[in-house]
């Protein structure tokens, strides 16, 4: 899939717009368009939130906007699909059980999901200066690796945080792997996707190909982009809390002490942290937005109360246990761990 892209569409007007949203949880199910489009259920269970049109496809030919008559994200013209893995907690006597989500600080009453980012600059740089321009219809991508194991090939995804909370509004340090001691408020994941585009591909074999990470630098330290990807687009952040702290008891420990959370898909080291994304704002939403003056409280976007938020849900594909205590994670997995450094 390609854009035609030219010169002047990359020369936006100036603009300062910082977007901080949530998104209550859309299905919990083993689906994955993006990485397994057509297979059902896929290898390991997401937590999925956004439009209601999301299937087991995602034919990037289709309308998602038009084909969606809901969104569990609070800007109601936002009908993007966005999702993660879930996290499990391994008790002592090898049983596994769904780590909860809990909403973000400001936003008491969404169920699950996540906090939800699209930034021109780094997240507190107040003035949000720098010109973006939005995707476009059909735009996809996916950050990480699943199958990672080690720090440095965590490294090559060096915005892929954990973050051990001592309350809500903990944010340093952030570390490429689980904490290893229990957090008494939770631990939160953050998942930074790439912010320079090829300007011709919508997406790529692996997903990632035609996206970048600045030349030099970070986005948040204004790095340019390279040659090879030269349009910056908005920074989009994920930010999920997971309450580990239903699971602080040391009793219920490894008896060696090790932390005891994997990701759905067996990684016990949390180098495999990742993140799909589907595009999906309506008309000109997103552009409009980026290119209106705001900090989070945005009024460019159309909004939507949390009781239509929680609202939107589908039924999930795969007819599995979610929630109480199993011999294995979904999909047949066991947890895989390694030794950390």
């Amino acid at each position: 899939m390609k854009w035609a892209a030219t010169a002047a569409s990359a020369l936006l007007v100036p603009a300062n717009a910082l977007l901080r949203f949530p998104c209550a949880q859309l299905v919990i199910d083993r689906v994955d368009p993006l990485v397994n489009p057509g297979l059902s259920p896929s290898p390991h269970i997401h937590q999925i939130l956004g439009g209601n049109s999301f299937n087991i496809t995602m034919d990037p030919a289709k309308d998602m906007p038009n084909e969606s008559t809901c969104t569990s994200c609070q800007f109601s013209e936002d009908f993007s699909n966005y999702w993660t893995a879930i996290l499990y907690f391994k008790a002592r006597n090898g049983t596994y059980k769904r780590v909860p989500q809990f909403p973000n600080a400001g936003f008491d009453g969404v169920n699950g999901g996540m906090t939800v980012y699209y930034m021109q600059d780094g997240l507190y740089n107040f003035a949000q200066t720098s010109k973006v321009q939005a995707f476009k219809p059909g735009f996809r991508m996916y950050i990480g690796d699943v199958n990672a194991k080690t720090r440095e090939q965590a490294e090559r995804f060096r915005q892929l945080t954990f973050t051990c909370l001592d309350t809500i509004g903990t944010r340093d340090p952030q570390t490429l792997d689980f904490p290893e001691a229990p957090c008494k408020t939770g631990i939160m994941t953050a998942v930074r996707f790439p912010t320079c585009w090829d300007g011709q591909n919508l997406d790529s074999p692996d997903h990632m190909a035609h996206m970048s990470y600045p030349e030099s630098g970070t986005f948040e330290s204004g790095g340019p982009c390279p040659a090879s990807h030269p349009v910056r687009m908005p920074q989009l952040f994920y930010e999920v809390m997971w309450d580990t702290s239903k699971f602080n008891d040391k009793a219920d420990w490894p008896e060696d002490g090790s932390q005891p959370f994997v990701w759905s898909f067996g990684d016990g080291t949390g180098y495999a942290n990742h993140g799909d994304y589907l595009f999906g704002w309506k008309d000109d939403a997103l552009q409009r937005a980026m290119d209106s003056p705001c900090y989070v409280n945005c009024p460019t976007p159309k909004t939507q109360n949390t009781q239509a938020m929680n609202a939107c849900t589908i039924k999930p594909r795969v007819n599995e246990d979610i929630d109480g205590w199993v011999k294995e994670l979904p999909g047949g997995h066991q947890a895989q761990y390694v030794k950390r450094r």
